[in-house]
């Protein structure tokens, strides 16, 4: 059956205009199925979007900033977003790692420059990220997406698990000799949001390395919200159609059609869809874990960030952190429940390739470091005096400067419960398992509904692979 709104029918409903939402329509759209796309707020973007939040002209990524994972997904590249308006900025280095000797690792795109700055590590940085970068295009479509069973490229997938299932902590020290490579593989391995001592987080050291090299780094010209939009434009060119300040309370709202797909996390599916799933299925959206939340942080600057190790600012991320034993104990004191007097802080600084984002002459910076779920602690003094202990002089250039706790964060997208930018914690028991251990876990207890969010395998990212599976899921299954 289909829907009808103002007469015109439709095969399938999307709840939610974030990357996954967006990318979940155009799938469905490009197999030929008409497509409505509902979104609570005035714009689409989800994670993705970009807001003058600190003085007028001064453009800021109000979440997601830096783009490895959009320029690794097989999904996008499939899709002619430059015709559509998207611009990629790739920085001349991925990420700069400064260390309190006033010098930086610098992650450089070619993997032999990078490995040849860690000294005695040169050779070992070679060894644990070239067999992944030779085999990135294989890799990725086995590690962007749900388990892989079988997997399609078995010894490559292989040779990555072997030492993706390790603690970061232990791999850094059992492999590296020096602090300069423990350093920069710690800061990766971080964006995991888990204790460094867990298994799995090694996975993301590994990856987020890897993708520097094999893919880059890149940033959005005008601000993330270009990726939105290119997406919701190609979208329309499909004919599918986008209904903006449309907010959805229940399932009940929406006309029918044969399938509908959410992208939202198992609690919000629970409020919109719950009387439609089996208890069961219920009680085991009802044990999904969610992780740390993040403290966001954006600055209007009147220059640019005047770091100690020059070389910083040829990099678009900053990984402010010191050595692999401050990291992992930052991020293990977020573990417990604390907050770290010296935080684990990941830094962008979009304006020093992007004109667009700053009158001239001024500059924007946009930062956050994690925190226990739902904390309304405020870290601004603890995230600027880790930026003023590589770049001093940083607070004399500040201008004007926006902060969004945990809770402010999952006001202003419900997604992000309690600050979880990832849509649940993605241990190795939630990775490929969200959210719940299911065949095809897009699909729910109930004919025709699907989850197409973060909180579905490959995770959190601005990617749209959650939203391409479900997708695919749906059109096998009912469409």
């Amino acid at each position: 059956m289909r829907s009808a709104i103002g007469g015109k029918q439709y095969d399938a409903i999307v709840v939610g205009a974030g990357p996954n939402g967006l990318a979940a329509a155009i799938a469905l759209a490009r197999a030929g199925r008409s497509v409505l796309l509902f979104e609570a707020r005035q714009t689409v973007g989800g994670g993705s979007r970009s807001a003058e939040l600190t003085l007028p002209g001064f453009i800021h990524d109000v979440c997601s900033a830096i783009h490895p994972t959009a320029a690794a997904s097989p999904f996008f590249a499939s899709l002619p977003l430059q015709q559509h308006g998207l611009d990629w900025i790739y920085p001349p280095a991925a990420l700069a790692h400064p260390l309190d000797d006033g010098t930086a690792v610098v992650v450089e795109r070619s993997l032999q420059a990078t490995s040849e700055t860690l000294g005695p590590d040169a050779g070992m940085y070679r060894r644990l990220l070239g067999p992944v970068v030779a085999s990135w295009e294989r890799l990725a479509s086995d590690l962007l997406g749900p388990f892989p069973f079988p997997p399609r490229h078995p010894i490559p997938l292989a040779r990555f698990g072997l030492r993706a299932i390790w603690p970061a902590h232990a791999l850094a020290k059992t492999l590296f000799r020096g602090e300069r490579a423990r350093a920069v593989f710690a800061g990766m391995a971080a964006h995991s949001m888990l204790r460094l001592e867990q298994p799995w987080t090694a996975a993301f050291g590994i990856v987020l390395n890897a993708t520097a090299h094999a893919v880059g780094w890149p940033l959005a010209r005008g601000g993330s919200q270009k990726i939105a939009d290119a997406l919701a434009c190609y979208l329309r060119s499909l004919s599918g159609e986008i209904l903006t300040g449309r907010p959805v309370r229940t399932i009940d709202e929406l006309p029918p059609a044969r399938a509908a797909l959410f992208d939202v996390t198992p609690r919000q599916l629970l409020r919109l869809a719950g009387r439609r799933l089996r208890s069961d299925y219920r009680r085991k959206l009802a044990g999904y874990r969610y992780g740390p939340g993040v403290f966001k942080m954006d600055w209007a600057l009147d220059g640019p960030i005047p770091w100690k190790a020059p070389e910083c600012a040829r990099a678009g991320t900053v990984h402010l952190g010191g050595t692999l034993d401050e990291i992992a104990a930052s991020e293990s004191a977020v573990g417990r429940g604390e907050h770290p007097e010296r935080p684990f802080t990941l830094l962008a600084q979009q304006s020093l390739f992007d004109s667009a984002r700053a009158p001239e002459g001024k500059h924007t910076a946009w930062a956050y470091c994690h925190v226990p779920n739902s904390s309304t602690f405020d870290m601004t003094a603890r995230i600027e005096s880790q930026i003023e202990r590589f770049a001093p002089g940083f607070r004399d250039r500040i201008l004007a400067r926006s902060v969004m706790s945990a809770p402010e964060l999952e006001q202003y997208n419900p997604n992000y419960i309690g600050g979880d930018i990832n849509g649940g914690i993605q241990d190795f028991r939630q990775h490929f398992t969200r959210p719940m251990a299911r065949l095809v876990p897009y699909s729910t207890s109930a004919r025709g509904i699907f989850i197409c969010s973060s909180s579905t395998p490959p995770g959190g990212g601005v990617h749209g692979m959650c939203g391409y599976h479900a997708a695919r899921a749906a059109l096998r299954s009912v469409l």
